[in-house]
Formats: structure tokens, sequence, C-alpha cells
């Protein structure tokens, strides 16, 4: 890979997770009956971020659930013959509840899809929303993102990677040519 340019560095992150943060709020007229479900791996980091962005401008600490798609992927058979299974850790009820999705970068909308399926093999849910840092564009699927950090036109030959202190040690959001 080759490095090709830095597109957020670790306070461009936050403001735009504060951004977010604001929009949830907003779109739901306030705290009540949200929850946030971080999709493994940099969603869950970025999930905790926001309820702690949520707490902060509104008092009212929101439920952060943790989301494992592997067997909900439609590509499963070509990542493993046997998947790696990490564990959904989600300790509320999310039947009636407006669930936000969150993870860092949306490509062709498979994981969104595969996440949606995971949550409705749990429960019923109000709504569900997504919110992710990075929108690169190159749909397969009819799906958007509802909150946005930064739109990044990408070619199909370039990589976005999302480095959070959390997992990596570094936050920032770099593109490389593949």
């Amino acid at each position: 890979m080759e490095f090709k340019a830095t597109l957020m560095d670790e306070d461009a992150v936050k403001r735009s997770l504060i951004r977010i943060s604001h929009e949830i709020l907003e779109d739901n007229k306030g705290p009540e009956g949200i929850c946030l479900v971080g999709i493994k791996t940099r969603g869950i980091p970025l999930a905790e971020r926001i309820a702690k962005n949520i707490e902060h401008i509104s008092g009212v600490k929101v439920p952060v659930g943790i989301l494992d798609i592997t067997l909900y992927r439609d590509d499963l058979s070509k990542c493993s013959e046997d998947p790696i299974l990490n564990a959904t850790d989600i300790q509320f009820k999310i039947t009636g509840k407006n669930v936000i999705l969150i993870d860092d970068v949306i490509f062709t909308g498979r994981t969104a899809r595969a996440a949606m399926d995971a949550i409705f093999s749990i429960g019923r849910a109000a709504k569900i929303k997504l919110a992710v840092l990075i929108d690169r564009g190159h749909r397969e699927l009819p799906i958007r993102p509802d909150f946005v950090g930064k739109n990044v036109p990408s070619a199909k030959g370039e990589m976005i990677a999302v480095k959070l202190l959390e997992t990596d040690g570094i936050t920032g959001v770099s593109l490389y040519r593949i």
C-alpha cells in the first residue's frame, strides 16, 4: 500500500463525532429511547465516544452495545471456512428503541445490511439508523448513512484506514493506494 493523504487528524475526528452526537440528539428530539450499537471493531470505540458526547450535551447516559456481524455477512464463505466469532454484547432490550448503528467506514453497504440482520435477530427496534465516520461511496446495496462525519469520494483501488486511540494507539484517517 502506498500512503496518499491524511484525511482527518485527531481534532477533526473529535469535531466530527461531536457534530454527529448533536445530529443524533436533534433527529431524535433528545436522548430518550436512543441506544448506540458499535459494529466490531472500530465502531465500538466510536459508539462509546458518541455516548460520552451525548451524556455531556444532554446529561443522559445512553446505553452502548457491541455487535459482531460475522455470522450475518453474505460473504462468510469467502472470509473463512471457520469464522472467528467475537461476542455480541448488548445488555439492554432493543425492542421499541431507536437503535443507532455506529461504524467507521461505509463502502458497499454490506456491513450495514449484516448489522441490521443481526439487530432483527435480537429484537424489533422502533427505528434503526446508521452513523459512520467516513462515507466513501461505491454502494452495492440501497443503504445510506443517516449521520456522516465526512464524505470522501474514493476510487475502488484506494483504501481508507481509520485509526483510533483505543484500538490502534493513534487517532486519524488516512487514504492509501492499493
